[in-house]
């Protein structure tokens, strides 16, 4: 029936569920119950122990690596919670921000064999909720009855996962008029992806044209640099810079991606500064929270411009991985046009670690 959820929608379902800490039913060759070490509650733990004896905690490869952890299943690692293991150690072991005052945790009991797509499942739902990439997960036997769990929002993992990594379909559902201090004619377009995801933007200065090349600005979003002036990043001047270059030339694109934190959300991105306080850099941080060096996705962009009719752009940009993606996804880069900021003392060490560990041409 056309009113049931499609899987698409009980994705979107799920993510909200779990930033609740409300278990996410999955199914694969064996159902399991699935709940965020972030969001667990203690009453939850004890009630999964009670219907489950083979209840386990996933970590991702980084987060692993970072607790001296052999990751047998190459992406993840899962390690067996006994009744005993309480709350706060499964936090402590999800959340690096005590690592350097408590670094011994174990012993850890890894668990090898068998089919991980339900784990990579689960850890994929919870990246995608902007939460600690740390999943409890319960097993369920063969004898249960997924009836207890009615109320509960469930996902077959085979139908699952490869919506969880596919491209978002976006849908420009709004556009106005909006002068801005580098255009006095600009437009501001408002995409809505269908899977219940963030919303992006789109950003004409002057009227670019669709038959030559654009110059084009693919800029994530960054709370702490673009709307606080941070001075910890080059975000902030980033922006206002495409934007100038833009409006002197008197057409072009900015695309401003929801991707806060490198696409791992603000509350992330606040853990990784607390790492850095400690003395990790940008990447070390995203690590030992358990995330890759980037996790955004620019096929939005890619998307976004073919949705307004560009095929080929000046890509205002330092990050080759943009140029890489675009071409990718059937956008032709004819230009790269260098976005080059003055350093401050603050992100001098995070600029060099850009160029050093992330490829970007500084």
């Amino acid at each position: 029936m056309a009113l049931n959820p499609t899987v698409t929608e009980q994705i979107a379902r799920a993510r909200a569920d779990l930033r609740m800490g409300v278990p996410v039913l999955l199914v694969s060759e064996t159902p399991a119950l699935v709940i965020p070490a972030e969001t667990l509650s203690a009453e939850r733990l004890k009630d999964l122990h009670a219907m489950s004896d083979r209840v386990s905690l996933t970590l991702t490869e980084p987060r692993a690596t970072t607790l001296k952890l052999a990751a047998y299943d190459r992406d993840l690692v899962r390690i067996q919670l006994s009744a005993e293991k309480t709350l706060s150690w499964i936090k402590a072991v999800a959340d690096p921000a005590d690592d350097l005052n408590a670094p011994l945790k174990g012993p850890f009991h890894a668990q090898r064999g068998g089919s991980v797509e339900l784990e990579r499942s689960a850890l994929q739902l919870i990246k995608a909720s902007y939460l600690l990439p740390a999943a409890v997960v319960a097993r369920l036997s063969d004898a249960q009855s997924l009836k207890d769990f009615d109320n509960l929002t469930r996902l077959d993992t085979k139908a699952a996962l490869p919506l969880l990594s596919a491209p978002s379909v976006l849908s420009d559902i709004a556009s106005a008029s909006l002068p801005i201090f580098a255009a006095p004619k600009g437009r501001l377009h408002v995409f809505r992806p269908e899977n219940g995801g963030e919303e992006h933007y789109a950003m004409e200065i002057g009227r670019p044209s669709r038959s030559a090349p654009v110059l084009v600005r693919l800029h994530s979003a960054c709370f702490t640099g673009d709307v606080l002036g941070s001075l910890k990043c080059d975000c902030g001047l980033q922006l206002r810079g495409a934007l100038k270059q833009m409006g002197d030339q008197g057409a072009g694109l900015l695309l401003y991606l929801n991707q806060e934190g490198r696409g791992i959300g603000l509350a992330n991105k606040m853990r990784a500064y607390g790492l850095q306080d400690q003395g990790f850099d940008t990447v070390e941080a995203n690590h030992r929270l358990g995330f890759e060096d980037d996790e955004r996705d620019f096929r939005l962009g890619a998307s976004i411009l073919k949705e307004m009719g560009f095929t080929k752009i000046k890509l205002l940009t330092n990050n080759p991985a943009k140029i890489t993606m675009m071409e990718r996804n059937g956008i032709q880069v004819v230009e790269r046009v260098p976005l080059i900021t003055k350093s401050t003392d603050q992100n001098r060490a995070y600029l060099a670690t850009k160029a050093a560990k992330s490829g970007h041409l500084l």
